[in-house]
């Protein structure tokens, strides 16, 4: 009798099965959908999850232009910046921000929900924003996909 007959699969680079999601910004606010996009980057909603290695989808967030945010946040959430240099240290409201470039806000958010370490890196590259809803990844064959627990 082989008792060994369900063996532990612990995914790496070499095995990790990898796929394209697209994600709409414009379902729910800010961080609602950053958590989902953080999860997915992860590999958290795969039974194969390895919390050790990238095994997590590329996804691609569009509508960034369309990104809601709730109560005050438009003006009292503010993002900070310092150069380095004394007296370097800039402010930007998240207005400011989506005038700017509405998707370093998702982009700020999704990062800061990664892990702080090589493999968050390495996860963080796995994201690709547009601000419209058109993109350059047709010929992965993105799957569009709803997000849950909104």
């Amino acid at each position: 009798m082989d008792h060994l007959s369900f063996k532990t699969t612990h995914v790496n680079k070499a095995n990790a099965q990898k796929s394209w999601v697209i994600v709409d910004a414009s379902v729910a606010p800010l961080g609602r959908v950053a958590s989902q996009i953080a999860n997915i980057l992860r590999g958290k909603h795969k039974p194969s999850f390895t919390p050790n290695a990238d095994c997590g989808d590329n996804v691609i967030v569009i509508n960034a232009d369309n990104l809601r945010v709730t109560g005050k946040k438009m003006t009292e959430k503010v993002y900070i910046t310092h150069s380095g240099y004394p007296g370097g240290q800039k402010r930007r409201t998240v207005r400011e921000q989506m005038q700017r470039d509405s998707r370093r806000v998702i982009e700020h958010a999704v990062k800061g929900m990664l892990q702080g370490n090589k493999l968050g890196s390495a996860q963080y590259r796995n994201l690709y924003v547009y601000a419209g809803d058109q993109h350059p990844h047709e010929a992965q064959q993105p799957v569009a996909i709803e997000l849950k627990n909104l």
